[in-house]
């Protein structure tokens, strides 16, 4: 059982930067790979960024050169940097772990708007 908690979300203008945290309940030293997802209004659940145990990065193409995903081992989180934010990132942000199966957090919402 694992538990991810987000937090960081809010609203920022366009060209701003936003860092959302996601804590995990247990070692992420035994998760494969934990992830970013996010989902807008209307619109289906996407990957923004995952990151696997060993380090290797994804990103999709439309967040790929402004976010960056980092984890820190010892404080057990996953971080997404953004930066050069768009309105169309505006969504609920889900954090995502890999353990046996998938685990979701509650998700944190993102706006960008002036």
């Amino acid at each position: 059982q694992v538990q991810l908690v987000e937090s960081g979300g809010g609203l920022v203008q366009p060209g701003g930067s936003l860092t959302l945290s996601c804590a995990a309940s247990i070692s992420i030293f035994s998760i494969d790979a934990m992830g970013w997802y996010r989902q807008a209004p209307g619109k289906e659940r996407e990957l923004a960024a995952s990151i696997t145990l060993g380090g290797r990065r994804n990103y999709s193409d439309s967040v790929k050169g402004r976010f960056t995903i980092s984890r820190n081992n010892v404080k057990n989180t996953v971080y997404l940097q953004m930066n050069s934010l768009k309105p169309e990132d505006t969504a609920v942000y889900y954090c995502n772990a890999m353990f046996g199966r998938p685990y979701w957090g509650q998700g944190t919402q993102v706006t960008v708007s002036s």
